[in-house]
């Protein structure tokens, strides 16, 4: 139940009324399998349990949590090549001709269509979560173009979704780079023992990545001292949860300490029941992240138009 990377966006207040849909427009949506010539399909799936009866959405609270499914195709390059070839060459020794670069591509395309009734389905799953007091979208991935997927599926189920990435008015960089150099940090805030460090002014200059490592030491601090800065800063926010915080503002290696694992007790015996306190307490601590990092970092809702 724990994410394991936070990708954020934020949403008005007027934008989490229209959210009360949810529960209506996610079943027109599910997850569909693969066609025979589909290379990927994507819809929403159950957060717990698989059956078309299971709902789609859990609600605690402000908190509605959603999992977007995906199947799709896997057909090596490598496979579809070597197909290729062999017809390329058949068409050589058959005909005595060479085949031209408009031929090429069309049996190329053809090849294709022949083996994808036959390639493997991978599946997928994404949990997120909307939190409609605050205006956050939290999406367990950091992948940016994984979270976008995910929303437009949101999106095309709502009809519309203005959710927007996060737009900081104080310098990530600038900030980390600070409490890295400084060791000043805000109040329930500790340095963790990760850190990426890079030279700002040039794209392909040295990085510095460490790891279990003293970020008081001698060696990263001259680091700081010729110039580089950091764009990744592993920090432990009130003993409770440890992530890699990125000048992109994606919180990666997010780890619930035992103070917070011990808080969810025994396992339910019901799945729905252990998922609505993992959610409950899932938000609660997450919610108290993400409000400090506003406050840090500068993040202010979306106002309505």
């Amino acid at each position: 139940m724990f994410f394991k990377n936070l990708t954020l966006f934020r949403f008005s207040p007027s934008v989490a009324n229209d959210l009360s849909r949810l529960d209506d427009v996610l079943p027109e949506h599910r997850l569909r399998a693969c066609g025979p010539l589909e290379m990927f399909t994507r819809g929403f799936v159950p957060p717990v349990g698989s059956g078309d009866g299971e709902p789609l959405t859990h609600t605690v609270k402000q908190c509605t949590l959603l999992t977007v499914g995906g199947q799709e195709k896997m057909l090596p390059a490598a496979v579809v090549n070597d197909e290729l070839q062999r017809k390329v060459q058949k068409i050589a020794e058959e005909e005595g001709r060479k085949v031209g670069g408009r031929e090429r591509k069309r049996l190329k395309d053809d090849v294709v269509t022949e083996l994808l009734p036959r390639a493997f389905v991978r599946n997928s799953r994404m949990s997120g979560y909307v939190d409609r007091e605050k205006g956050w979208v939290v999406l367990d991935t950091a992948s940016r173009k994984a979270a976008e997927n995910a929303l437009t599926q949101v999106r095309e189920a709502l009809g519309s979704f203005p959710a927007v990435p996060l737009a900081p008015e104080e310098g990530v960089r600038v900030l980390l780079t600070d409490w890295l150099a400084n060791g000043v940090l805000p109040a329930g805030l500790t340095l963790g023992d990760e850190c990426e460090l890079r030279d700002p002014a040039s794209a392909t200059g040295a990085v510095s990545i460490s790891r279990r490592q003293d970020l008081d030491a001698e060696e990263v601090k001259e680091h700081l001292r010729n110039g580089k800065q950091a764009f990744r800063l592993g920090l432990t926010f009130d003993d409770r949860i440890s992530f890699v915080l990125g000048e992109d503002l994606v919180v990666r290696k997010v780890k619930f300490l035992d103070v917070v694992v011990n808080e969810l007790g025994d396992n339910p015996s019901d799945a729905h029941a252990e998922m609505q306190a993992g959610l409950a307490l899932l938000s609660l601590e997450l919610g108290r992240l993400l409000g400090k990092l506003e406050e840090w970092f500068g993040l202010p809702r979306p106002a309505d138009a």
